[in-house]
């Protein structure tokens, strides 16, 4: 009798006390689910993975004539010098071009079922594995990459992929944790832009940094000179508008409810208009995509009159778990770009770790006010004389015939004449690259030609080959009229000499 009574109390006692454990669960997970979110979340992860998808096809179609074993940079000499620690990549542990190319279909393959929609429709892992997978190959390029692959969107796109691994799948509410981090990124993405250009360069503080900007911007697109031709007061109206979208407008992301979406809408707004005024690979297309994870699901139905699913399950305990751990993994990691945004000496576009988590972002500290162009020519002729018939080759997005309208590639990446941009501006480092790139020309390297736009010679090898400089600027109405040229140009003198292969062949046995 005693046991019996004794028993059922302490039944009683365990399935209250069970009953209090099973609601601070449910309050947890409650806190935990963002179940307004929905819609952001299946926009964030199908954007993410277009880009991806887009990543890599540049991987397949320039990675090899740039990195590969007879690439300008080769990526095994480059492994043979670096480290793993430093530059964590499964091309470190082999490199071969046929492993580039299947890193590239892999990935290819992989981004497309994700924008289809198809690993969300599994349990939460599925889409984890899926962008993880994405993450993993596309850190093993650009750990690897060099020069190629040092630009800010390279890190912008795989610390979207990481969190984006961690957003479920169409079982579960997407975690808010994950959502904040996504609207962390996206704050520093557009005030680590806007802290550089207000310390940087006094063209921004006076207001005139598109008088110069979309004319010495590093590729331009066929909207390009429009923009540059607006009357200058509409240019300082820009710049001021610019300071207000990213030094205000981000810190309301952080305000759920309609202040956020009206905060992202600002800023989606100033990235299409970025859009249509150059060409600046994926580094806009993926700020937008980022920043629609800031508008809920009654935004969509209200405004853009789309309807999320039907209501998400509870997130199962392993996945919290997960979740939380990565959580506080970047909540760790951000102490550095936070104290980067505060910094007098602000780092543009940096990594603090090698595995590019949680990183600094920004962009045109520095406005040209000239734009010089590198212009490569080469001759059949046995000799470069004065009398020598030098032919220019043509590149695919750079400025070169002063009579073709600039084409729009964007969120395609054109590795090389974004260095030829960096090349012009005097930057030594370039040089690495480009009297590599020289050799190919006169080597008439098929899949260094494929790059470019067009080969003069039909791939004939040419005699020799040599680099000048040009001043570009924009032609007036008036001269457009006249000639048709969109662009004038002025010798501004030669750069490298003439090069044949023998004295190529010179400088290395000398060496």
């Amino acid at each position: 009798m005693g046991w019996g009574g004794t028993g059922g109390l302490a039944g009683r006692r365990g399935v209250r006390d069970a009953g209090r454990v099973g609601v601070q669960v449910v309050v947890a997970v409650e806190w935990f689910d963002a179940e307004r979110y929905t819609v952001a979340r299946a926009v964030v992860q199908r954007g993410v993975a277009a880009v991806f998808v887009v990543g890599f096809v540049v991987v397949l179609r320039q990675f090899r004539p740039l990195l590969g074993s007879h690439g300008l940079l080769p990526v095994p000499a480059f492994v043979a010098r670096v480290p793993w620690r430093r530059a964590p990549s499964l091309f470190q542990w082999r490199y071969s071009d046929g492993l580039v190319v299947a890193v590239g279909w892999v990935g290819v393959v992989v981004g497309l079922a994700l924008v289809a929609g198809l690993p969300q429709r599994a349990a939460p892992w599925v889409p984890m594995a899926a962008f993880l997978l994405l993450w993993g190959l596309y850190l093993s390029v650009v750990n690897v990459g060099q020069t190629f692959y040092g630009f800010g969107w390279e890190s912008l796109l795989l610390e979207a992929g990481f969190l984006a691994a961690f957003l479920g799948s169409d079982d579960v509410a997407p975690p808010v944790t994950v959502l904040v981090l996504l609207w962390w990124l996206v704050l520093r993405v557009e005030l680590g832009a806007g802290l550089i250009k207000w310390r940087g360069d006094p063209a921004w503080r006076d207001l005139t940094a598109l008088y110069y900007h979309h004319e010495t911007q590093p590729m331009p697109g066929p909207l390009s000179r429009l923009f540059h031709l607006l009357p200058r007061p509409m240019h300082r109206v820009e710049v001021a508008s610019n300071h207000v979208v990213q030094l205000v407008v981000p810190l309301f992301l952080l305000v759920p409810g309609p202040v956020q979406a009206v905060a992202a809408g600002l800023m989606i707004a100033t990235q299409l208009w970025l859009v249509l005024s150059g060409n600046f690979a994926w580094l806009n297309w993926l700020t937008i995509v980022l920043a629609f994870s800031a508008v809920d699901d009654r935004v969509w139905s209200t405004v853009l009159g789309v309807h999320a699913g039907g209501p998400a399950g509870a997130s199962p305990g392993w996945f919290v778990a997960v979740v939380l751990a990565v959580s506080a993994l970047c909540v760790v990691l951000s102490w550095w770009p936070l104290r980067n945004l505060f910094s007098r000496h602000q780092l543009m576009n940096a990594s603090f770790n090698v595995w590019h988590l949680v990183n600094a972002y920004g962009a045109f500290g520095t406005i040209g006010r000239r734009r010089t162009e590198v212009v490569v020519e080469g001759t059949l002729d046995p000799e470069p004389s004065l009398d020598a018939a030098w032919e220019e080759y043509g590149f695919r997005g750079k400025p070169g015939d002063v009579l073709r309208l600039p084409r729009q590639f964007a969120p395609y990446h054109l590795r090389l004449d974004w260095l030829m941009w960096f090349l012009a501006l005097g930057s030594s480092i370039q040089m690495r690259w480009f009297l590599p790139f020289l050799l190919r020309l006169l080597e008439a390297d098929p899949p260094t030609l494929r790059l470019l736009a067009s080969d003069p010679f039909g791939g004939e090898r040419p005699r020799w080959v040599r680099a000048r400089l040009y001043r570009y600027r924009y032609a007036k109405p008036d001269e457009r009229r006249a000639t048709g040229a969109r662009w004038v140009r002025q010798d501004a003198g030669l750069m490298v000499d003439a090069l044949s292969l023998e004295t190529f062949a010179r400088r290395t046995r000398a060496r």
